[in-house]
Order: structure tokens, then sequence, then C-alpha cells
């Protein structure tokens, strides 16, 4: 992986992080979207099969009988379609969003640590900041690249919340 990150030291170790960063969450959005196992789409239907039948259950004159009818639902089917869908979401998440980010994040450990950085860009840090002390806070690899990934989750969060308001707003007629 040095050999493909190796260009963007050019432009210092907080900018080739951020990049990184950048790839990373590309990459588990595309892992996300591509990987779903049939398993994980069959228990998906039938969690919503299930947990609309418990919901017309519900909607039953009797209020004791539609308590009961939700009761037995639950306790027959839609518990442990639940429990089994939930395990295989979680796998799936482990595999798709967290695998990839400890594997960069192992890379920007092992690429980014303090004697690679004075060797490279002859400063210990990514970047520091002074503080009201005496010694300024200097910043690692790997936080920078936790920052990274939290900043561009939470810009990926708020554009496309902006751009579903900016099509919402397009849709309306007027």
């Amino acid at each position: 992986m040095d050999f493909i990150f190796a260009p963007l030291n050019f432009f210092g170790p907080a900018f080739a992080i951020l990049i990184i960063a950048f790839i990373t969450v590309g990459i588990t959005k595309i892992l996300t979207k591509i990987i779903k196992t049939k398993r994980y789409e069959s228990l998906t239907r039938e969690f919503k099969h299930w947990y609309n039948i418990r919901q017309e259950a519900t909607k039953c004159q009797d209020p004791e009988k539609a308590k009961l009818l939700a009761k037995n639902i639950d306790q027959a089917k839609l518990n442990k379609v639940y429990y089994d869908f939930f395990f295989e979401g979680f796998m799936l998440g482990l595999i798709t969003k967290y695998l990839p980010i400890l594997i960069f994040a192992a890379y920007v450990n092992e690429a980014y640590r303090t004697e690679n950085l004075i060797k490279v860009f002859g400063r210990e840090y990514v970047f520091k900041f002074d503080s009201s002390g005496s010694n300024p806070v200097l910043v690692g690899g790997v936080f920078w690249f936790i920052v990274s990934i939290l900043l561009i989750y939470l810009c990926w969060f708020l554009i496309k919340r902006l751009y579903k308001k900016v099509m919402a707003k397009q849709a309306q007629p007027g």
C-alpha cells in the first residue's frame, strides 16, 4: 500500500491520511451496497412478513385478544427471526464497515508512526496545536485518521440530507 499512497506524502501527512480516510469511507459505502448475503435478504423478508402479521394482530377489535395474538406471534416466530436478522446484520456490518476501517487504520498506524514521520517529513507528528501550557498538543497519524473518518461520515450525512431537501423542494409543484 505504500506504493499506492506514497505520492500523497508530497502534500503532507495530514492530507495523505485524509485521502486514505476518504478512500476507506468510499470502500465501506461500496461494500455495504454490494455485499448482502442471501440469508440476510431472506431474513429481512421473513422479519417484515412476521412483523406485518403482528401489526395486523394488534388491530383486532378485542384488545385482550390482540395482546395474546401478538404475544403468540412474538414467541412463535418474530423473536427468533429478529435475533437471526440482527446477528446477520451485525456480521455484515463487521465485514463491510469495520474490517476495512481497521485494515486502513493498521496501515496508517504503521506508515505514519513517529519514526516514519521523522524519516519522511522531518517531524514526529502529523500536526500540532499550541496549548496554553508549555507543551504543544501533538496529533498522531491514527488519531487524525479516526477524526478524518468521523468528519467524512458527518459530511456525507449532511450532504445527503441537504440533497434530499433540495430534491424534495424541486419535486413540489409550484
